[in-house]
């Protein structure tokens, strides 16, 4: 089984294709890749944090460190190359199953059922 980026959604920002930000090497937004098997039916959450270096720099804590888990980190916005990024990364996101998949997907973009999943080891 395979994942297969079925389309991208950010809940701050209207439309990603003709996006422009203000400040084109100082920005950061939520970005919600949808995931889910390749050929069928279905997509799960994925979220990632999209920004420049220069808004990490602008986000540091007092103490200067940023925890940089789930963050896709560009110079500039473009938006068919952050798909073809997705798109590249999830050819690396195969498994038996849809469960095995999603996790290795996780290391991209936070899972929406990531929760739940650590919440039934316990």
């Amino acid at each position: 089984m395979n994942a297969e980026l079925k389309r991208v959604h950010s809940p701050d920002i209207y439309n990603l294709e003709s996006y422009h930000p203000e400040c084109s090497d100082n920005f950061g937004f939520l970005l919600q890749a949808m995931i889910g098997p390749a050929g069928e039916d279905g997509e799960e959450s994925f979220e990632i944090e999209v920004c420049t270096p220069k808004w990490i720099e602008k986000n540091l804590g007092e103490g200067g460190v940023l925890i940089g888990m789930h963050y896709l980190i560009v110079r500039e916005y473009n938006y068919q190359k952050i798909v073809q990024v997705i798109e590249k990364f999830l050819l690396g996101c195969s498994g038996a199953s849809w469960s095995e998949v999603s996790k290795k997907v996780s290391r991209l973009g936070f899972w929406e059922f990531e929760v739940y999943e650590y919440g039934a080891r316990e």
